[in-house]
């Protein structure tokens, strides 16, 4: 069950509420029940940035390291047939 309440804002943050509810297809009521909810859980916790860089890690492959390497042996092969 929902529980009825009363707030004031000023007449900018009410129209820009609004707007913002209005783009997101939503009435300001359950605009503003999403930001309660959304602080309500806290804060979201921040990932280590470094783990974007092992995103590709391939646990023991060279081909990046030795691409130039790789593509030059495949030209001698295929100019050696």
């Amino acid at each position: 069950m929902m529980q009825r309440t009363q707030i004031l804002l000023t007449p900018d943050d009410h129209r820009r509420a609004r707007r913002r509810a209005a783009e997101l297809g939503i009435s300001l009521a359950e605009y503003i029940r999403r930001l309660v909810e959304r602080d309500l859980r806290g804060p979201i916790p921040e990932a280590d940035v470094a783990s974007l860089f092992a995103l590709g890690r391939s646990g023991g492959s060279d081909v990046a390291a030795n691409k130039d390497a790789y593509v030059a042996e495949a030209v001698e092969a295929d100019r050696a047939r």
